[in-house]
């Protein structure tokens, strides 16, 4: 180990998101990484509220002291389908950012095995058995590198597809009650399609307090004032009131893709959305980073290295991704006839296990087999 070492770490953790601070606690957790050096950087202090994670489980998590508000009744909404969903044994589960920044933080920082740094980080190589970060002007290295940052789009090959889900989220507040804290909106596909898949999910905190977020999936962002539009118009429509106020407001962006992204190169293995580890037919990733970095822990516990087989789990989910990103990238079935087939056609808690990648094959094939056939067929056949 390098614990007298002031230039070299067991472990450098790049970036301090959803990833990199799940690793730190996992990590933390597990009890077995005191006599590890270990340092976290990041390019801020992760001070704001600047995003929330949505997800289901079936028991509470290792950040269940941070879940903001579950639920455990769904609506899905379609153009001509709807169905308040029972989704039990699932709880839908919201964490807001800061309550989770603050928490890992304050973990991190009552181990003296830990250091945090904040600065730009402006390369990561392993070469010659030696692994590095380049933070501002010095090189520190370390035995092993967990990355979460993406650099730049990757280099796409044939049949590679790459889409955006983006979204615009406002915490709205009205004097009137007008939610039902019981109920979430999980998916509501009645607003209008003309960009491309666009669906409003709704999270209710109390009678008067809800995020409500404005969702795409598509291959170009659009002009800040349209997703206001949407909100505005969605919230008018379908909430019912006009009379309310902003208090929050989140953006974000999350590649849609079946590109692979490398696990490791060398001394760096990447996490998160670096990683592969964002579902790529539906941008979920907070449960898909739990489990990942829970199987990182293991194997360094168990083998002394964090390398470990199939990190994107098994090969036929990313098949069935690549199917649907070909479908919506080539426009041919709308996005929002897809999920309600889905929805429609199977138990909430089937399409819940498909798509955490926990399904049995008896499971899938039910939901394939309630999905149009021709369509998704062809689209099968040019994935081979």
């Amino acid at each position: 180990m390098f614990l007298n070492s002031p230039d070299k770490y067991d472990y450098i953790i790049a970036g301090a998101g959803c990833a990199g601070l799940s690793l730190a606690v996992h990590l933390i957790q597990s009890g077995k990484f005191s006599d590890r050096k270990i340092l976290i950087v990041d390019k801020d202090e992760k001070q704001k509220n600047d995003r929330t994670w949505c997800f289901w489980e079936t028991s509470p998590g290792l950040f269940e002291s941070v879940v903001y508000k579950q639920w455990g009744n769904a609506w899905f909404y379609g153009e001509d389908f709807s169905r308040l969903m029972d989704i039990s044994p699932y709880q839908y589960k919201l964490i807001r950012g800061i309550d989770f920044y603050t928490y890992c933080l304050d973990l991190i920082r009552q181990q003296p095995n830990f250091e945090i740094r904040t600065g730009a980080i402006k390369e990561i190589q392993s070469s010659a058995g030696q692994s590095w970060v380049q933070i501002d002007e010095d090189k520190i290295f370390a035995s092993y590198i967990f990355n979460s940052i993406l650099f730049e789009k990757p280099l796409l090959k044939e049949k590679d597809y790459y889409l955006l889900q983006h979204f615009k989220g406002w915490v709205i507040e009205t004097e009137q009650p007008v939610f039902n804290p019981g109920e979430a909106t999980l998916m509501d596909f009645r607003v209008n399609q003309q960009h491309g898949t666009t669906f409003v999910y709704v999270m209710p905190f109390s009678t008067t307090r809800a995020l409500v977020e404005y969702t795409l999936f598509t291959e170009q962002l659009l002009a800040p004032a349209q997703y206001e539009e949407g909100l505005k118009e969605y919230i008018t429509k379908f909430i019912g009131i006009d009379n309310y106020q902003v208090t929050e407001e989140e953006f974000g962006v999350i590649p849609m893709t079946n590109y692979k992204f490398p696990a490791a190169n060398g001394g760096i293995i990447n996490i998160g959305t670096a990683g592969g580890q964002t579902k790529a037919s539906s941008g979920y990733t907070f449960r898909y980073i739990q489990k990942h970095v829970a199987r990182l822990v293991e194997n360094l516990i168990k083998r002394n290295n964090p390398f470990i087989p199939l990190p994107g789990g098994p090969a036929r989910f990313k098949f069935y991704d690549s199917t649907l990103l070909h479908i919506l990238k080539n426009k041919q079935l709308p996005g929002d006839k897809i999920f309600t087939r889905l929805f429609k056609k199977n138990k909430p808690q089937q399409v819940l296990r498909f798509l955490d990648n926990e399904s049995s094959l008896a499971d899938e094939l039910r939901i394939i087999s309630s999905l149009p056939t021709l369509p998704f067929l062809k689209a099968a056949i040019k994935q081979v």
